[in-house]
């Protein structure tokens, strides 16, 4: 079960068989069903997914039948269920995982977040060479780290079809943090359209999912708010551009079901607890092109753990989860009254729900989705901007787009900007830095001019009267392991094509690129650069990211960073784990677009 008592044991169990088979209908057509005529682990409560724990596992990878919208299709799944078992480790044991492939094609598991040696990090071709159909293959590797994690199919698009599971990890020791009960809420993305179909429709027309394109009533109320020069300015700028203001996010409600859990909005999915207790959530976004924005209205919500570390206890309203990213919080509810987890996609095309409540049967009003937030100057990288100021920056998007249609060399776009952190002098205390330098091209169809460090805000979207989760927030709850300084910076630009659906780092595909070299044993930070007009949740196999947000020799760990539009951030990196690890942007379809890289370190 999802739901846990803390001090209740939790003796290790077989792999069961049942099949996750779910017909919760779109729209109402099987509403009228009485859901506690439903198996407790379809209906929520105090019995959910299944959960295995101990050092032994046997995991099964095949086909299973689903039905999330009406219509009956099958997905890839691990243990029969969508998502796959939890899978309950505890620091110190050396875990053996079976994992049989009962597909007919290859498949994989890589253990997100895990530091695992190379040859068991699960990437096919790069660290093993996956799974051949009718064959099992044995992970082994000892547990050397605790805290909320997941696990997920690294093999085409077969985590978008329903391969990815929780990962919890016990500490060896006792839990610094103090919580009652807890639950796993898995966040998710679910269409019945076949991944490539959907690969296909962005590579033709990359807003193929957005109905939210701007009108002439939204010109005229622009006209209305910023009068009609700067309105027609901005215009221009973004069509000269090839961009929309409205490209949140690549895929959206349009095709997606959102899933808590594996359930849709529809089943309400139930976590009970008594008031006054402290619950434990730990979110997982396992989606694979959605970021959410949480919050449960009328309970504030305590971050204690980011991507399975933990941190200083800062208490929200909302945190933004991006793709792959993971947050613990705790929350403790005093009245008899239910509570709606409501996780809206970014773009406001949809929402996750579920429901927090002291009795099974509760529920609690659905909140309407918030305003669909809007692209800005500032995430096209032309820093801070208003509509006095607008032409000055359309004159610039006119030079920058003349020289692209000349071919002329843009030369060094590292930025010059400094943050005020004390931490974000980026490229300025380094020594052996290698800043980047781009052109415009047909894999790169913008260069930020002023990228910023925005580590303050969660980006846009939330109404100014929430409390809303900004990684400079997040301050580790014990000093890093490693404190050298870096003895060299390496830049890296996310870049891309937006109308070609072209994802790239440094305006490279993985199959044009060179690895990336590390030392074994040398420290380094690592500087990222977003000229697209995207969010690119970036993750590095292996090794530990530790962001540079302004705590000193307390940033925070993390497995996952996601960058803003416009952003310039970085990172350090201990290269203490040698083999070929995995580089790439976590957004499922920018990944198989191109941007991906391999870090080497010998």
């Amino acid at each position: 079960m999802y739901g846990q008592r803390n001090s209740e044991k939790r003796p290790a169990r077989t792999v069961s068989r049942r099949r996750f088979v779910q017909g919760l209908v779109a729209g109402g057509v099987i509403a009228g069903l009485d859901l506690w005529r439903w198996p407790a682990w379809v209906r929520g409560a105090d019995n959910q997914q299944e959960i295995l724990t101990g050092n032994q596992f046997a995991l099964v990878v095949e086909q299973t039948a689903i039905n999330f919208t009406g219509y009956r299709t099958h997905a890839t799944t691990v243990n029969g269920s969508v998502p796959g078992p939890v899978l309950r480790w505890r620091e110190g044991d050396t875990v053996t995982l079976s994992v049989t492939n009962r597909l007919s094609e290859m498949t994989s598991i890589h253990w997100h977040g895990i530091r695992t040696p190379a040859n068991m990090d699960g990437v096919p071709g790069l660290s093993f060479p996956g799974i051949a159909p009718n064959e099992t293959f044995v992970y082994q590797f000892p547990v050397r780290q605790s805290g909320t994690y997941w696990y997920h199919s690294h093999s085409h698009f077969q985590e978008q079809i329903g391969h990815y599971g929780p990962l919890i990890i016990d500490p060896l020791g006792k839990d610094p943090i103090e919580y009652d009960r807890e639950y796993v809420v898995m966040l998710s993305d679910w269409t019945d359209e076949h991944p490539q179909t959907v690969f296909s429709n962005l590579k033709q027309q990359s807003d193929y999912y957005n109905f939210q394109q701007r009108t002439l009533g939204t010109f005229f109320s622009d006209v209305r708010k910023n009068g009609l020069g700067a309105t027609l300015s901005e215009r221009w700028m973004w069509n000269r551009m090839n961009m929309s203001p409205t490209d949140i996010l690549d895929v959206s409600g349009a095709t997606y079901t959102y899933l808590l859990n594996g359930q849709p909005p529809d089943a309400n999915w139930t976590a009970l607890f008594r008031p006054g207790e402290r619950v434990r959530l730990r979110f997982i976004n396992g989606s694979s092109m959605s970021i959410f924005d949480v919050r449960i209205p009328n309970l504030p919500m305590t971050v204690v753990q980011a991507d399975g570390n933990a941190v200083e206890p800062v208490t929200v309203d909302e945190f933004r989860i991006s793709v792959a990213e993971t947050y613990d919080v705790i929350v403790q509810p005093q009245e008899e009254s239910a509570y709606t987890i409501f996780a809206q996609a970014e773009d406001r095309t949809g929402y996750a729900r579920g429901t927090l409540a002291p009795k099974t049967g509760m529920t609690a009003p659905v909140p309407p989705m918030d305003p669909r937030p809007l692209r800005t100057m500032v995430d096209m990288g032309m820093g801070h901007t208003s509509g006095m100021n607008m032409e000055k920056q359309s004159m610039k998007a006119e030079t920058a787009t003349a020289s692209h249609e000349h071919g002329m060399d843009m030369g060094d776009t590292s930025s010059t900007h400094k943050s005020s952190m004390p931490e974000m002098q980026l490229g300025t205390e380094t020594a052996n830095s290698s800043p980047a330098k781009l052109r415009l091209s047909p894999e790169v169809d913008n260069i930020a001019e002023m990228p910023t460090e925005r580590l303050s805000t969660a980006g846009e979207g939330f109404p100014p009267e929430r409390r809303v989760l900004a990684y400079s927030d997040l301050r580790a709850r014990y000093r890093g392991t490693d404190l050298r300084p870096p003895s060299r910076e390496i830049e890296l630009h996310l870049t891309g094509n937006m109308e070609r659906f072209i994802w790239t780092f440094d305006g490279k595909l993985f199959s044009d690129a060179e690895p990336i070299r590390l030392t074994l044993g040398e420290r380094v930070r690592i500087v990222l650069v977003n000229d697209s007009m995207m969010e690119h949740p970036i993750h590095l196999h292996g090794l530990w990211s530790e962001l540079e947000n302004g705590h000193g020799e307390f940033r925070p760990y993390k497995h996952t960073v996601n960058v803003k539009p416009g952003e310039r951030l970085s990172y350090l990196v201990s290269a203490d784990t040698p083999g070929h690890w995995a580089f790439h942007c976590h957004l499922l379809y920018h990944m198989e677009a191109g941007m991906f890289r391999t870090v080497i370190v010998s």
